[in-house]
């Protein structure tokens, strides 16, 4: 049982870069060594609870008492600038940052979209995706090439843009939003000036659909919407936004560095290519070793709460740190090895509890299909670089890589 101490603040900021793409940072190990929970500063001066253990994090993800409205005061936000806090919480809030029923209704409106049926009937339309990107990777007249640009990016994007109705024809413009919004390095006029830009796309682009609905899912939402009497604009534009960044951000950076894992570790890729039913538990272990969005689970807690030893007060923050808990070695035995027969889908990397990620079986679905189609069209393919000298996000809240150079 690993000993909690509540008592005591940890000398290292937050958040904290990840040096090897193959582990955590050492902070975080020393962290849950010393104990399940600590206090930690963030970069912003102000101190939050830090959940490195599975148990505890599962626990308070499922407690329907640590809320994740980014609009209450002690909130933990992993930026140091207060405007873009401030024009953060100006705006109508996301799914994530709901709470109670508003949660659950705005979960309900779209639970619809991502049920096994519907992504069965999606999976045919995701292989030609797949199929097209490997096409253009082959294609390509100079290697190394960029597997980011290739296919990292264009599946998950086309994919989301497809179920949204999206031109993909404007990917580039959004992704390169995402990108400076995403980075903790952006300025507060960089990060607000790209957020601006992202709604207002996305809101002419609900303006458009309500009088030239198609189908998609925006166009579906419009109309139940209508249906029930009335049309929240606003509401639609948020929606939008979360499924557009986060649908194609996180499942972009999971390719890249799922690949990226494969490819140095070959042993395991080998068990991969040579039984492909063994893909589902690989997407799950990949999954466990890398949980690339590690603040998502930022909590504050709306009474005071116990968890295990430790009292947290209301009005206090709280981060469940799904890579610090996805290597709990009480949970995942040798947490440092990639084993891709392992089973972990018990991970957090998608969260745990009412948030739970609502897309994530699409996610799930393009990683499988994205893995068994490249190494067995291109089962040369291979890492012509140094990893420490790719260019890796250091300096995002989503951590992944920028480019990912691979040859055959």
């Amino acid at each position: 049982m690993t000993k909690i101490v509540a008592d005591e603040r940890a000398d290292v900021e937050f958040p904290v870069e990840r040096g090897c793409p193959f582990a955590p940072p050492a902070e975080y190990e020393r962290l849950r060594r010393q104990a399940s929970i600590s206090r930690v500063r963030l970069v912003s001066g102000a101190e939050a609870w830090w959940v490195s253990g599975h148990e505890e994090g599962r626990a308070v993800l499922a407690d329907r008492r640590f809320s994740s409205d980014r609009r209450r005061d002690g909130f933990p936000f992993f930026v140091a600038d207060t405007a873009a806090v401030e024009q953060f919480r100006s705006q109508p809030p996301l799914m994530v940052g709901m709470d109670g029923e508003e949660h659950a209704a705005a979960r309900r409106r779209l639970i619809g979209e991502f049920t096994v049926k519907r992504l069965a009937a999606l999976r045919p339309r995701i292989q030609e995706i797949v199929d097209l990107a490997v096409d253009d990777l082959l294609a390509t007249d100079r290697r190394p090439a960029d597997l980011v640009r290739t296919v990292s990016l264009p599946v998950p994007s086309l994919v989301i843009c497809e179920l949204l109705g999206v031109p993909y024809a404007d990917h580039d413009f959004f992704q390169r939003r995402t990108t400076v919004a995403v980075r903790r390095t952006s300025s507060p006029e960089e990060r607000g000036r790209a957020l601006a830009e992202l709604r207002g796309y996305l809101g002419d682009l609900v303006t458009r659909k309500a009088s030239e609905p198609g189908d998609d899912l925006i166009s579906r939402q419009i109309a139940r919407q209508c249906q029930e009497g009335a049309l929240d604009h606003a509401g639609l534009v948020s929606m939008a936004f979360l499924l557009l960044t986060a649908g194609h951000e996180t499942t972009a950076n999971m390719i890249s560095l799922g690949v990226l894992a494969l490819l140095t570790h070959p042993e395991q890729l080998a068990l991969v290519t040579a039984d492909p039913d063994r893909t589902p538990m690989a997407v799950e272990e990949l999954l466990r070793y890398f949980a690339i969005a590690d603040g998502v689970t930022s909590r504050v807690a709306t009474e005071d709460v116990r968890i295990g030893e430790v009292s947290i007060r209301a009005g206090e923050g709280v981060i469940v740190s799904g890579l610090s808990a996805n290597w709990d070695p009480s949970v995942f035995e040798n947490p440092d090895v990639l084993d891709v027969g392992r089973g972990a889908r018990h991970h957090l990397a998608f969260g745990f509890g009412p948030h739970q990620c609502l897309g994530q079986n699409l996610a799930r679905t393009e990683l499988e299909i994205v893995f068994d189609t490249l190494f067995r069209r291109v089962p040369t393919l291979r890492l012509p670089v140094p990893i420490e000298d790719l260019p890796l996000k250091t300096d995002s809240i989503i951590y992944g890589a920028y480019e990912l150079p691979v040859t055959w």
